[in-house]
């Protein structure tokens, strides 16, 4: 009875390991996809039914945000002149807290989708004088502009988190990982358990 239980158990762990991670990103998903579905979704706007109620159409808000995102970047590229940016940037400038979101949103987007990617070259630091080592990402080589002469900025994301710190430290503390960025974040971010297939 005992076998049989160990192993019943045994088996409800192994399935714990493959359905927990799988039932959770396909949550996150599938929840962050409604949301936006919903609050972009204007069909009710539109449309109604006999008895007057909107009539909700699946998809649409996501459509919407498909489209709205499509039609900003064809009017960047070739309608917005770079007066009009110039005068965007102002106008954004004058409303202080918008400005901080927007700036620190913009940038982190940038940072991962951007054409200066910012989290490419993953680097290894040492930290102490007993050989600890965090695995980090060079965002800035050159700190002098800020009086930090021969000093770099390294991004540490944290394990199972977006949120991360930037340190300066000397750039003879920092070396290069001669692996993928996009492995090294996932190794980061899984805790060291992924990334290094």
């Amino acid at each position: 009875m005992k076998k049989i239980a160990g192993a019943l158990l045994n088996f409800f762990v192994k399935g714990l390991i493959v359905v927990i991670p799988i039932g959770a990103a396909a949550f996150l998903i599938f929840w962050g996809v409604a949301k936006v579905d919903e609050a972009l979704n204007l069909s009710g706007v539109f449309l109604t039914d006999s008895k007057g109620q909107p009539i909700y159409i699946p998809g649409l808000g996501i459509l919407n945000v498909l489209i709205i995102i499509l039609v900003v970047g064809i009017l960047v590229t070739n309608v917005i002149t770079d007066p009009i940016k110039q005068w965007l940037n102002r106008w954004i400038n004058r409303l202080p807290i918008f400005k901080f979101l927007y700036s620190s949103i913009k940038d982190l987007t940038e940072a991962f989708v951007g054409e200066e990617k910012k989290f490419n070259e993953p680097v290894l630091v040492e930290i102490n004088e007993f050989g600890l080592k965090k695995v980090g990402f060079l965002v800035q080589k050159d700190l002098a502009k800020i009086g930090f002469p021969g000093e770099v900025a390294v991004y540490f994301p944290l394990s199972y988190s977006f949120a991360g710190q930037v340190v300066i430290i000397s750039s003879e503390k920092v070396k290069p990982i001669d692996r993928n960025a996009a492995d090294m974040m996932k190794f980061v971010i899984s805790g060291g358990v992924s990334g290094l297939d």
